[in-house]
């Protein structure tokens, strides 16, 4: 339902805007650009699906080797306490458990093109447990909103690009990212076990939270004693290794067993085409809708309310240039990164706006594409309260990356 009144906003709010434009401001072309955000918007969805039938065909192929070798049950067997807290509906040792584990594995380390692939197998995995199957399960909002709450050890892409646009420095973002990814998992987290009457408090939960908080303060502490030449080695290296040893580790399991692990690839491959095709009519709606808002001049209009209103509480200056990043992050990916780049341009690679950007684009996923893009994977149209959850956790990551932001570089 909640999709559907974005859907319908998006739509109605552009017409309303671009009618104000064009009979007050004289804005011939406002109509033009919201067309033309059509054709553009139902490109990319094309672009991303033919990217994804690619990405997941592999994946899965590799996924299908990990679950007929018992690797992935293996390692669902090894987290199944903390799962069981946290997702009390998936049984013992379900291959939903291995999938979702991989999945945060791999966003932690910052790979976005692993990480999806694995999520919407998670969501596959999930969808078989749930009872109702087009309205989303507790355990799918669960998976949901920690993994738009984005929690990122190494934030590869935006040091990437800080790198290419001259910073002095292009990892001194790294500590703050952490920082408020981390506060919006916690948040995501929270809401969501308050609204599924998730006990926290268990042992269980307190030492797992306890251990991640050691394990990410040693890797902040360490990292931060590295060079920026042997930051960034060690982050591809680490990162890029991690999963292609997972790969192998899987391979070598099947071999052990005398698995056929070539046909075994090849019958998980088959799904990853079925899964990308599926997705595209989901990911057009969001993509498209979204276009057509931004187009209409309707981010732009929020934007300056938004700067207005933290000018009247004598908010810093580069705050309110920020504010674009912030406002896309939710909405779209590379939106977000396009304003990221653009403050690094106007404003500087060094300047504080640019980076509050770079710790606001390293904070959080985007909330809308994910859940358009998982949903659309199973054929949920029923949301309930993911998108409030998840909105909910990137409000926090993104309010916290601002203050740590001017605290750390102001």
């Amino acid at each position: 339902m909640v999709l559907n009144y974005l859907f319908v906003f998006f739509f109605l709010g552009s017409f309303a805007i671009a009618l104000v434009r064009l009979i007050f401001f004289q804005d011939y072309e406002v109509f033009s650009r919201i067309v033309k955000s059509t054709f553009d918007g139902a490109e990319t969805t094309i672009s991303i699906s033919i990217y994804l039938i690619g990405v997941m065909t592999f994946w899965l192929g590799i996924m299908k080797i990990g679950e007929d070798s018992g690797m992935i049950q293996r390692l669902a067997q090894f987290i199944n306490p903390v799962f069981k807290k946290l997702f009390p509906s998936i049984p013992d040792n379900h291959p939903a458990q291995g999938s979702i584990i991989l999945n945060f594995s791999a966003n932690m380390l910052g790979l976005d093109n692993a990480a999806t692939p694995l999520g919407l197998k998670a969501m596959k995995e999930l969808q078989t447990l749930n009872p109702t199957k087009d309205t989303i399960s507790d355990a799918q909002i669960m998976f949901l909103v920690l993994n738009t709450s984005g929690l990122t050890i190494i934030p590869v892409s935006v040091m990437a690009l800080r790198a290419s646009n001259g910073a002095a420095n292009p990892t001194d973002v790294f500590i703050p990212i952490l920082l408020a990814t981390t506060i919006a998992t916690v948040v995501g987290l929270i809401a969501v076990s308050i609204k599924q009457k998730i006990n926290l408090f268990s042992p269980t939960l307190i030492l797992t939270v306890l251990g991640l908080g050691a394990f990410v303060g040693c890797v902040t502490f360490s990292l931060s004693q590295l060079t920026k030449e042997v930051m960034e080695t060690f982050t591809s290296i680490a990162g890029n290794g991690i999963i292609f040893g997972v790969m192998c580790l899987f391979i070598l399991a099947g071999l052990y067993i005398k698995l056929n692990v070539y046909n075994s690839f090849i019958e998980g491959a088959k799904q990853g085409f079925e899964t990308s095709i599926k997705i595209i009519p989901y990911l057009a709606a969001m993509l498209i809708s979204i276009g057509i808002f931004r187009a209409s001049g309707g981010l732009d209009l929020i934007t300056t309310g938004v700067a207005f209103c933290l000018g009247i509480f004598g908010a810093r200056p580069e705050i309110a240039d920020a504010i674009p990043t912030a406002l896309m992050k939710p909405l779209s990916g590379s939106g977000a990164r396009g304003f990221m780049v653009e403050a690094m341009k106007n404003f500087g690679p060094d300047s504080l706006t640019a980076k509050i950007t770079g710790v606001i684009q390293g904070s959080t996923e985007t909330t809308f594409y994910t859940i358009a893009t998982y949903l659309g994977s199973v054929g949920i149209t029923k949301a309930r309260y993911t998108v409030a959850a998840g909105l909910l956790a990137d409000f926090a990551g993104i309010l916290t990356a601002i203050i740590i932001a001017i605290y750390f570089f102001g």
